[in-house]
């Protein structure tokens, strides 16, 4: 197994930005550019709601941030910006624009509005969770501190920003391990993921201390499904860090979202599975042609809460923005801009 620990300057852009003027999509580059993935006749059929989009971006001084989990319709044809959720969010922290608008889970929403706190940030719809998120709170990690008084905690980014109020720092997938690695302990506790902590136990070869939570698509491949797939598709296999012990065991590459679309374009496989959720392989299908990519397909039902007719109408009525207590805001915010001066 190969494994990687990469910063979190590390961006995977599954997909270059369409030739945009105002409301006026180059239909053709679109076919041309999702036709592997998107029927022709589904493209056609949401042209004038892209347009529309395009046109409600424009009136409103806004941009589109996506997550890598969103669908191509959503990620080629209307996003600003595609990457991981902190590169979304310092995206929308650097671009001039007034409004964000982010195609992701509520949290990522969070973290965009941590980074953003003057721009008005409005999820698509609110009911946009994340089962890892969602399986912790505040008062969990209170209560984990006074146990463990003495010992630094890490917190995901895939967390509410109320969890990372608590945290001493924040960190990715891409960089938990450099994190872990800079408060120079040897034992510490990073929340909530428990298959990202022992990975990351692994890598440094420190003593972590975790909780029960996991990711709801990640968890359900399985070590033993891998090796079928091997054997009979002779496929190169990578797996995200929120996947089980057994199937990082078994894959040949371990890595974040950036550093799966890295692995790709400097090893060039004939044959990939990628175990993260689905629309990972649509859209970096779209950037290497060349592979072929299978699918024991899990999709995330969060990801895809968010869709184009919801962008449209929170970009007509500016309905649905993130909000974060003051209080709440300034801690946590310490805890991510901790992680981004490391």
């Amino acid at each position: 197994m190969i494994s990687t620990s990469h910063s979190s300057d590390d961006v995977v852009h599954t997909v270059a930005p369409l030739r945009r003027s105002g409301a006026h999509i180059d239909i053709d580059q679109l076919i041309s550019r999702l036709g592997r993935v998107v029927p022709e006749a589904e493209i056609a059929v949401h042209l004038p709601l892209i347009r529309s989009i395009e046109a409600l971006k424009a009136e409103n001084d806004a941009v589109i941030v996506a997550h890598n989990y969103q669908t191509p319709l959503i990620a080629a044809g209307v996003a600003d910006f595609v990457g991981d959720s902190l590169a979304m969010a310092r995206y929308a922290a650097q671009c001039t624009a007034r409004v964000i608008v982010v195609c992701g889970v509520h949290f990522m929403a969070e973290t965009v509005k941590l980074l953003c706190p003057n721009k008005r940030v409005l999820l698509p719809n609110l009911r946009a969770r994340c089962s890892l998120a969602d399986s912790i709170d505040a008062d969990y990690v209170r209560a984990l501190r006074q146990f463990y008084p003495d010992l630094p905690l890490v917190a995901y980014v895939n967390t509410p920003a109320a969890v990372k109020a608590e945290a001493d720092v924040c960190c990715t997938s891409a960089n938990a391990a450099a994190v872990a690695r800079s408060l120079g302990v040897p034992r510490l506790i990073m929340l909530p993921d428990r298959y990202l902590a022992r990975y990351v136990a692994r890598e440094t070869g420190l003593d972590i201390i975790t909780c029960h939570g996991q990711c709801e698509v990640h968890v359900k491949y399985s070590g033993t499904d891998i090796d079928a797939y091997r054997r009979e598709s002779a496929a190169v296999v990578l797996a995200h860090p929120e996947c089980t012990a057994d199937v990082q065991d078994s894959a040949d590459f371990v890595g974040s979202t950036s550093a799966m679309g890295r692995y790709l374009s400097e090893m060039r496989p004939r044959r990939v599975l990628l175990l993260t959720e689905c629309s990972m392989a649509d859209n970096l299908s779209l950037q290497h042609p060349e592979i072929e990519f299978l699918k024991p397909c899990n999709l995330c039902s969060y990801m895809k809460c968010i869709t184009l007719f919801g962008v449209a109408l929170v970009l007509e009525d500016l309905s649905n923005e993130i909000d974060i207590d003051a209080a709440v805001a300034i801690r946590a915010r310490r805890a991510v801009e901790r992680m981004l001066s490391l």
